[in-house]
């Protein structure tokens, strides 16, 4: 089980990841995609009936989905984030989705600055020389290219990286009143 704290870094991480490059971060995917051999939760034998330090822990899996749900929820809400991405944008003009991404950036940016205080990994202008020192987390910074050696290493920075420092999201309903809603339906009735 990934400890709470893990999970946040984790999200935020493959949040960000998939939003910029459209893949989960190489590093943390063997710890938050299930693969196609591992039984889902309902089919393990302690599903049934987790003892009392796997319900707790159960609970708090449970509370961050429902915490990831809520911030798409937000996203959606301040942003659109949800419609834009299921929207198909090959027929409009690039000058079009520009426009588009443009409010979208701003408003998603909002909800991100009101809820979510973020920090990079590393300080530096990127594609600027960078020493990964002895004892680096490697959760926290990925090499690649020619990693020859043992740290310190220089490299050049392609990117900083973002770090969850605080999160101030408001309090979730109840235990199951439309957690699992990133966005309401409308009905408008004639």
């Amino acid at each position: 089980m990934i400890g709470f704290g893990k999970r946040i870094s984790y999200a935020a991480r493959c949040f960000f990841s998939i939003l910029s490059r459209g893949e989960v971060p190489e590093d943390i995917a063997p710890d938050v995609v299930r693969g196609p051999s591992s039984p889902a939760p309902s089919q393990t034998p302690e599903a049934a009936a987790p003892p009392p330090a796997k319900q707790n822990e159960a609970h708090h899996a449970e509370d961050s989905a429902d915490r990831a749900v809520q911030i798409l929820a937000l996203l959606q809400r301040d942003g659109r984030l949800i419609d834009f991405f299921n929207e198909d944008i090959t027929p409009y003009q690039d000058a079009q989705v520009g426009a588009a991404v443009r409010e979208l950036h701003a408003n998603c940016r909002k909800a991100l600055d009101r809820y979510v205080r973020l920090e990079p990994i590393l300080v530096g202008e990127e594609d600027g020389p960078v020493t990964v020192d002895e004892g680096f987390d490697p959760a926290s910074v990925k090499l690649v290219g020619n990693v020859k050696g043992r740290p310190p290493l220089r490299g050049v920075l392609r990117h900083r990286g973002w770090r969850v420092t605080e999160i101030n999201l408001p309090s979730l309903s109840p235990q199951g009143e439309g957690r699992a809603v990133v966005a309401q339906a409308e009905v408008e009735i004639q």
